[in-house]
């Protein structure tokens, strides 16, 4: 490690070694945000070739976070495995309810109930934390009933300290901002499509290749609503005619800048599903 831990950190994360040992062979449901990845390189440094990241491929995944996992396994030395999902063609997705995560996330499981039948291994993990607990995780329902485990959330670890093991074990993606999937950008009750999605990803893509970082483009219909940090605002209006341009050529009539500034989860705004997270916390 590059750094030395405190003494409660060095602890809990001893007892992440501890759990995952005693599992024996492990299944990783590897998104590719700070929380997999560092359950990711415990588990290969822990059992070696007895650890298999997986990473789900679908349309509400962009081809920029794919990338970057396929880098950051390379980068650990995991054995990788790609898989598509097709929660898009599940009509109970697709309609988009408040519990539309719980629907893929079962549809990742189920895939990798059959990975772990045909690779005789005993357990599945994926990165929960315990700061999850207080947040609106339809998919920790869709886990439970796989019995799939969370050695992190086991360990009592919060994602302030998963940030900083994974600083110690010099992982590049420690400070990566928190990532949901593009059908987050949605509105609940309308309809996700890979049209929309299509939409949303090359929307983002064209403002992170601007210099943008942490931020969100809500999909409201023939309104794309974009969501930065207040220290980058400035910048966004500076060169508004520009990026109303270019965002309009993905299908948009109208782009517009929500003056309250990027926050987690703020489609769940109004109905009481998570408390409203704005910029600047740590995840």
């Amino acid at each position: 490690m590059s750094v030395i831990l405190e003494t409660s950190l060095a602890s809990k994360y001893e007892e992440v070694k501890k759990i995952i040992f005693d599992m024996g062979e492990v299944v990783i449901a590897m998104s590719g945000g700070v929380d997999s990845v560092l359950l990711a390189k415990i588990a290969y440094d822990v059992l070696k070739d007895d650890a298999l990241a997986v990473t789900a491929d679908s349309p509400s995944l962009p081809r920029r976070e794919l990338e970057e996992t396929r880098r950051i396994t390379k980068l650990i030395g995991i054995k990788h495995r790609i898989i598509t999902t097709n929660e898009i063609h599940d009509p109970r997705y697709s309609a988009n309810p408040f519990e539309r995560c719980y629907f893929c996330k079962s549809e990742l499981f189920e895939q990798l109930d059959i990975i772990k039948r045909e690779t005789n291994v005993k357990w599945i993990i994926f990165g929960e934390n315990i700061d999850d607990q207080s947040d609106h995780r339809p998919g920790n329902k869709a886990a439970r009933e796989h019995f799939v485990r969370g050695p992190l959330r086991e360990a009592n670890l919060s994602k302030k300290e998963i940030r900083t093991l994974a600083k110690s074990l010099e992982l590049p993606i420690w400070d990566k901002p928190a990532s949901a999937c593009l059908a987050s950008r949605i509105p609940y009750g309308e309809e996700v499509t890979e049209g929309k999605l299509k939409q949303i990803e090359e929307s983002e893509n064209y403002l992170w290749d601007l210099g943008f970082r942490g931020l969100r483009v809500r999909h409201h219909g023939e309104i794309a609503r974009i969501e930065v940090s207040p220290e980058q605002m400035h910048h966004i209006i500076e060169i508004a005619n520009d990026i109303y341009i270019n965002i309009t050529q993905f299908g948009f009539k109208y782009v517009t800048l929500d003056l309250g500034g990027y926050r987690r989860g703020s489609l769940n705004e109004g109905f009481g599903l998570i408390p409203l997270e704005k910029v600047g916390s740590s995840s």
